[in-house]
């Protein structure tokens, strides 16, 4: 009973860890395709960075996705 209950929660916290990630993909997408399009393909870090590099210019909202991760 108790291996069921611990794989639950670790399905549940994998579920809004996922989700959290999602909602930050989901605000960003615009600026990630208007800003850093010729960097898409080079990784997630590469994308980063161009989003710190047009940090004066993004959406308030991925601004604020940035800001909550520590960017």
């Amino acid at each position: 009973m108790g291996r069921i209950l611990l794989s639950i929660s670790f399905v549940v916290l994998a579920s809004a860890a996922s989700a959290q990630q999602q909602v930050g993909h989901d605000a960003c997408a615009r600026d990630v395709s208007r800003f850093c399009r010729s960097v898409m393909g080079n990784g997630d870090q590469a994308v980063l960075a161009c989003l710190k590099e047009h940090r004066a210019r993004l959406s308030k909202a991925c601004d604020k996705i940035m800001t909550e991760h520590g960017q």
